[in-house]
């Protein structure tokens, strides 16, 4: 049961963050080669879509004054 729970942090703490940056990466690197298109947009979508899910969330404020 321990090693479950330490599988599942390692994935979640190393795995699908460095999936994100592979597929940022990815994007730009054929972005720049054959121009934009409908998949480099997907790719940087979801990579920003797994960053914002398990990376570093923005330090939320209590209210909404400071913005």
């Amino acid at each position: 049961m321990l090693f479950a729970l330490v599988r599942r942090y390692v994935l979640m703490a190393i795995a699908v963050p460095l999936a994100a940056a592979g597929a940022r990466k990815l994007s730009d690197v054929v972005e720049a080669k054959r121009g934009p298109s409908r998949g480099t947009r997907m790719l940087r979508k979801g990579a920003d879509t797994l960053q914002g899910q398990f990376g570093r969330q923005k330090k939320r404020r209590r209210f909404a004054f400071g913005r």
